[in-house]
């Protein structure tokens, strides 16, 4: 077998695959690249057994066979390459001969019928919508999901797909944030729960992609066929927490301000509390926020004012700092608000402004206890 191929394009592709693959498997087959080639068609597909993306190439070639090859040595090599056509000849002795302007290189290959097959998603449910909105979609929550492998169904973002809208939410019971389309629809009622490494794959890929993704999903698999690739990922099994019961229905106090002035000064009054909590206090009264930290054992303290817009009672409560930059860190509003009832029920925190239509953002942060 043979074929032709530009060399960055084909690099550009094998990137891309390449985050599928782990750094270290139990089968040592999965170390590589399934090259598939049917005349000038080369599909060429990475696995780690959880997950499988493959994309199709266009290559100048009239043959056929399928071999695996080295990922991380290819990947290697073709880094170094300019611009040029490759040509891959496939030799008895059990080596793929690379020829480049310059030079030859041999790799061993494996039999391509070792690499494990791809599962096939039976009888599924199929939705479609842009590529961008998808990755906007995962880039939202998936920073919110949690990484206890006690805890297998919150480790993932959960699709809730309905006629009305799509959902996606995720949760690690200290903070949650549930991003809702309602300019997208889905013809029937589904829900699964996507595992994070596939989501961080489709979320680069996807990124400002104006293309339509199809996601084909059953109770066990999810497939996101776009462009010229297609990604297959096993469901995280489980039943999700029903998370719309810990959103609190009644905030009477309700807190509006600039984002970037609330994240500057929550950022600067961090680096003083403890190093354990990293608790910080956020007392409102009138329209000023008092926010403040202490670290006892150090005798470290900051505190700062910020004048805001408030219509509430005088409350005192209490955050972890890092959830809160975190979450402010992912809107892209000018105005943030946040609801708040009491000081040991969570806030919810919400974009004012810098929204699509039809796009609604809720995220969810779990108070601390204040002490003394």
């Amino acid at each position: 077998m043979k074929f032709i191929v530009s060399s960055t394009y084909l690099l550009k592709n094998l990137q891309v695959l390449g985050g599928v693959i782990n750094n270290s498997n139990t089968l040592p087959i999965l170390d590589n690249f399934l090259f598939d080639l049917k005349k000038n068609q080369l599909t060429v597909s990475a696995s780690d057994l959880e997950t499988t993306m493959s994309s199709v190439l266009e290559v100048d070639s009239d043959a056929e066979g399928t071999i695996a090859v080295p990922a991380r040595l290819l990947l290697d090599t073709l880094k170094t390459f300019p611009e040029q056509p490759l040509t891959f000849v496939v030799e008895d002795n059990n080596t793929v001969e690379i020829s480049s302007n310059h030079g030859k290189y041999a790799l061993a290959y494996a039999d391509g019928a070792e690499f494990p097959k791809a599962v096939e998603v039976s009888n599924p449910s199929s939705t479609v919508l842009l590529g961008d909105i998808l990755a906007t979609a995962i880039n939202k929550t998936i920073f919110a999901a949690g990484n206890d492998d006690l805890r297998p169904v919150m480790s993932g973002v959960f699709f809730q797909f309905s006629p009305e809208n799509l959902t996606f939410v995720a949760t690690d019971a200290h903070k949650l944030v549930k991003y809702q389309r309602q300019d997208v629809t889905a013809s029937q009622v589904a829900e699964f729960i996507m595992p994070k490494k596939p989501l961080n794959l489709l979320k680069g890929i996807l990124a400002g992609s104006e293309s339509e993704v199809t996601i084909e999903y059953n109770d066990s698999n999810a497939k996101f066929i776009f462009d010229n690739s297609e990604l297959i990922c096993r469901l995280i099994d489980g039943k999700y927490p029903n998370y719309e019961a810990v959103i609190p229905k009644e905030n009477p106090n309700k807190l509006t301000i600039a984002r970037n002035q609330l994240l500057s000064s929550v950022r600067r009054v961090s680096i003083f509390s403890n190093k354990t909590t990293h608790q910080i206090r956020l007392k409102i009264a009138g329209a000023e926020l008092n926010i403040s930290a202490e670290d006892v054992d150090y005798s470290n303290k900051a505190e700062e004012r910020l004048s805001c817009s408030y219509q509430g009672d005088d409350m005192q409560i209490g955050f972890n700092s890092r959830f809160l930059v975190e979450m402010l860190n992912n809107l892209s509003s000018d105005d943030v608000s946040l609801e708040m009832s009491l000081p040991n029920r969570a806030g919810i925190l919400t974009p004012i402004d810098g929204l699509d239509e039809g796009e609604h953002v809720t995220m969810l942060v779990m108070p601390v206890m204040l002490n003394g």
